[in-house]
């Protein structure tokens, strides 16, 4: 699984300008093969009684005394196997049309391949240095294709953006790997987990914070979601595939992976993660409402959903399942979604202002429907996937604390309005194109992965709910909670998010539908401005870290040239001048120094008088 992509990244990489024809072809072929491996073993896991499904593959000694090289298969790691090479082929698939004009296509598919490696590393690891291998690998990859385009200045800017404020959140998991090493002297899965339940709740509570400080950086929640929607200068295959199937993901698996120890659904740990989880949701969703980039639009949603994620995760063994469902049915309807905005693109001449779209239904039929579809299950429509996963979440949060449940329906409501805004905005009223556009619809290498995402966005939910097929399959690797919650198709909080959802989608439609949308954005409210700028997350980061930052660097600057150089520098000069004032001593003259030694042996001879006197 790991192999086959590593080794497309490799000979695309190392093979130059001789694979341009036909580099592209081979790194789909590798995304492919790696997801029947994935498939394959994930068949072969169902054939183990439940609780055999949990097999190690030893590799070979790492670092020795430390961690060894290890993966572990068990239905966690499977079903996120699955989900990454399972959507990332489709959006190499899609790439091959969306990049089929740019020279440095084969180097993208590159960096697909392998952005899939480390992500299959960083899930398959069975110990937390290997995890963090892949982790960085992950945060390498990014930089690389979100940077892709490197003669736009706003594309190198958002990379190394991304880059630095990840570093952040790897500074964390880092510290919590060394304080696992030095409480359990190991950093391996299950022997952590097994040694855990022995340590003070100190330490584990310091652990569990910092492994949540990691999982913040890499799926942009607060306070570390700042590189996220710049991230969106990368080509849109490349935010499909952050978004949808890989980085964003990586924080929530690490929360699960860990649950059982450091965040058992009680203490503080999991309250933290469940507040980060809803005020990211809510962050993610008010962000969204004030978008006219389409893909800055979506970006907000999928810090959103994330948020959504977190916040299950943070409740133990029963919101487990319900955050790995809503994972990998977002993975569908966010990555056609993107993959959908990236058709728009495509028809009209890589534009990404909304407000210079309109009417694109009648143009784009195919994008249309099935971005429609993607646009129901991300709000909650009935009986399609998010209806069944994010619905499980609240309910499930409503139960454990209703201050946060509620928040949560707000932030449904809120997304039933941003997301029928863009919806309107792009597919609906009149044509307000520049001069010179003519929308066509994609080809079909892009419209057939729209299409197959789009059937998983209908049926996955569903699937994976009903009955608590998931929570049951994976039970073995995060624990099942002692009674199985039923799935309800009506009850008082599901009425009540769904008639806040029909509420959001009313007043974009009187907004958005049936007013015509000006061509140039109104300046708005103060929320409004609030929601444009991202809620001042630069500006606060500005505030209190890049300036004190500059501050504390001019200061030592000051200091080394003032203290630590000055005191060399004047050490130095009082040498010279010293050294050059004794200089004149020397005349070159045996008068003057036989005159020398005269007086100062008259001097010792008189200090030997005088000392013997006495």
């Amino acid at each position: 699984m790991i192999v086959l992509p590593l080794l497309g990244a490799a000979v695309l990489l190392l093979g130059g300008r001789r694979t341009d024809k036909w580099g592209h072809y081979f790194g789909v072929l590798m995304a492919l093969a790696s997801f029947v491996v994935a498939a394959l073993v994930f068949f072969q896991l169902l054939g183990f009684a439940p609780g055999e499904r949990r097999r190690g593959v030893s590799l070979y000694e790492f670092i020795p005394g430390v961690a060894d090289m290890g993966l572990l298969i068990d239905p966690l790691s499977v079903s996120f196997a699955l989900l990454i090479t399972g959507v990332g082929s489709l959006i190499h698939i899609y790439s091959i049309g969306y990049m089929s004009h740019d020279h440095d296509r084969r180097r993208f598919f590159a960096y697909l391949n392998l952005f899939v490696a480390a992500m299959l590393l960083l899930v398959l690891a069975d110990n937390y240095v290997a995890l963090f291998v892949g982790w960085e690998g992950v945060g390498l990859a990014s930089y690389l294709l979100i940077g892709f385009w490197q003669f736009k200045p706003t594309a190198a800017t958002a990379a190394k953006k991304a880059f630095v404020v990840n570093r952040v959140g790897d500074f964390g998991l880092l510290v919590a790997i060394f304080i696992m090493f030095t409480s359990f002297g190991s950093v391996a899965f299950g022997e952590v987990f097994a040694k855990a339940g022995a340590e003070s709740q100190g330490t584990i509570t310091a652990i569990g914070l910092l492994l949540l400080l990691g999982a913040c950086g890499k799926s942009a929640q607060l306070p570390l979601q700042s590189w996220l929607l710049d991230a969106m200068e990368g080509p849109t295959p490349v935010s499909a595939l952050i978004h949808a199937a890989t980085m964003v993901t990586a924080g929530v698996y690490l929360v699960v992976r860990s649950g059982a120890a450091f965040f058992p659904g009680e203490g503080t740990a999991s309250l933290v993660v469940t507040i980060v989880g809803v005020a990211t949701l809510l962050a993610g969703a008010i962000i969204g409402t004030a978008k006219d980039d389409i893909k800055k639009a979506l970006a907000g949603s999928t810090m959103s959903q994330i948020g959504y994620m977190m916040l299950a995760a943070g409740l133990g063994p029963v919101g487990y399942a319900f955050a790995i469902a809503h994972l990998i049915s977002h993975g569908f309807f966010k990555a056609n979604l993107f993959l959908g905005a990236g058709s728009v693109m495509h028809a009209m001449n890589d534009q990404v202002d909304m407000r210079k779209y309109g009417g694109l239904r009648k143009y784009l039929p195919i994008t249309f429907i099935t971005f429609f579809i993607g646009y129901l299950a991300i709000i909650g429509f009935p009986l399609l996937s998010g209806y069944f996963t994010k619905d499980g979440i609240i309910e499930t949060t409503m139960e454990h604390n209703a201050i946060l449940g509620w928040l949560a329906v707000v932030g449904a409501g809120i997304t039933g309005f941003y997301m029928s805004r863009l919806v309107f905005m792009t597919f609906f009223g009149k044509a307000r194109w520049d001069e010179g556009v003519k929308p066509h619809e994609s080809p079909a290498v892009m419209t057939w992965p729209l299409i197959l995402l789009a059937i998983g966005s209908v049926v996955l939910g569903a699937f994976l709910i009903v009955g608590n097929r998931l929570m049951i399959f994976l039970g073995p690797a995060v624990g099942r909670p002692e009674e199985l919650p039923e799935f309800h198709a009506v009850s008082p909080v599901g009425l009540a998010t769904l008639a806040l959802v029909a509420l959001g989608a009313a007043y974009a439609w009187l907004k958005y539908g049936r007013q015509e949308v000006p061509a140039v954005a109104p300046r708005g409210s103060v929320l409004t401005t609030f929601a444009r700028r991202d809620l001042y997350g630069d500006a606060l980061n500005e505030a209190l870290f890049m300036r004190p930052g500059q501050w504390l660097t001019r200061l030592a600057v000051w200091f080394d040239n003032r203290g630590i150089d000055g005191l060399v520098n004047g050490l130095a000069a009082g040498i010279g001048g010293t050294s050059g004032r004794l200089r004149r001593i020397q005349t070159g003259y045996v008068r003057s120094y036989a005159l020398s030694i005269f007086v100062g042996a008259a001097i010792l001879a008189g200090a030997w008088f005088v000392v013997g006197t006495l």
